[in-house]
């Protein structure tokens, strides 16, 4: 008789049933309704304050985009606990969508940091409660330095909101913390409103997706939003022969500049057509001897694929591969050849 349940075997096979109960709650842990219930309730709680906050909109939002379009210098965002770190969030979108913008804390302000801001500078402080005494404590300097001052609060009688210029409402009824306590819903309200500020501003900036791209020059964000001028071969990198060449200069040409092909253009620069290594081993197998009284109008492939320079490379990635080929030709407006983009220099800008 085994001395204990943990020492039962089955032909042969040991059988640990703390195994198996410690499988049988992982499984109870993701097909808990009680769970899954609670989870719901939250996100339809934060959904609803992000509704209600939406359907409060007023003219201080739009007096809000009016005083930082009109401000010559940097947004300085400030909050304490929770919403600081949600104020450090949207700092962060302001810096990335075109307006420069940084976080610092209240209370570095109060010890040194106030050397940061400059009077043609504009502060947002973020206070569910408005009477954060960190945030309190600098509602005078901050006055003192004529700076303007944004609120988000969801009180529109407190202190915070007495001493702003403008108010931005975050208030909601109650947070999702089932004992209302821990920041959540409040915390989603801010940080949607200050997203809302960030779109609005870029979309009166013209922020262009170009824009973002250098504000993003790395990890995947960046590589998708790379352009063909960013990664190309320009001027005299880019091999080009006459229609009236002969094959010795096209082999020149392309032995010269060493990407395989040389584009043909007319006497106005235009792009004609392009001669690769292969079209030249055809024309060999083809003309033999003879080839060597061809000249390039003659031995060029006609359309080639090309490009303009202001399409993000990953365009050019999915042209050569959807066509099987490793190079572009890029075109001015008048399909002058101004560049060429090939499959190396996607590689080496990190795009493959």
């Amino acid at each position: 008789m085994p001395t204990s349940i943990q020492d039962s075997t089955f032909q042969g096979h040991s059988l640990d049933f703390s195994v198996l109960k410690a499988e049988k709650k992982e499984t109870d842990l993701f097909s808990d309704p009680d769970a899954i219930s609670q989870a719901y309730s939250v996100l339809s709680e934060e959904a609803a304050s992000i509704v209600s906050m939406r359907d409060r909109l007023s003219e201080e939002f739009c007096k809000a985009v009016e005083l930082i379009i009109e401000c010559p210098g940097k947004v300085v965002v400030t909050g304490m606990g929770k919403s600081g770190h949600i104020g450090n969030k949207i700092a962060a979108t302001l810096a990335s969508t075109g307006t420069p913008a940084f976080f610092v804390h209240p209370a570095e302000l109060r010890h040194g940091d106030f050397g940061m801001i400059e009077e043609k500078d504009i502060v947002i402080a973020l206070s569910a409660s408005g009477e954060t005494q960190e945030i309190k404590l600098v509602l005078e300097p901050i006055k003192r330095l004529g700076l303007k001052l944004i609120a988000m609060t969801g009180n529109l009688s407190s202190t915070l909101a007495k001493f702003a210029d403008c108010v931005l409402d975050v208030g909601v009824e109650r947070e999702a913390c089932p004992l209302n306590l821990a920041p959540t819903s409040s915390t989603t309200a801010s940080l949607a409103m200050g997203d809302a500020l960030a779109v609005v501003l870029m979309t009166k900036k013209d922020f262009l997706s170009e824009d973002f791209a250098h504000s993003h020059p790395g990890g995947n964000l960046g590589k998708m939003l790379v352009t063909v001028s960013d990664v190309w071969r320009s001027g005299v990198q880019v091999p080009t022969v006459g229609l009236s060449a002969n094959v010795e200069q096209i082999l020149l040409e392309i032995e010269k500049k060493k990407l395989g092909f040389t584009a043909v253009c007319n006497d106005e620069g235009q792009l004609m057509g392009m001669i690769t290594d292969g079209d030249l081993r055809r024309a060999i197998k083809k003309f033999a001897a003879d080839v060597f009284s061809k000249n390039a109008q003659e031995l060029m492939s006609r359309n080639p694929k090309t490009i303009d320079s202001g399409c993000l490379a990953v365009a050019a990635l999915k042209l050569m591969e959807k066509h099987s080929i490793a190079d572009l030709m890029v075109l001015d407006d008048k399909q002058r050849p101004v560049g060429v983009i090939d499959l190396k220099d996607l590689l080496k800008a990190g795009i493959i």
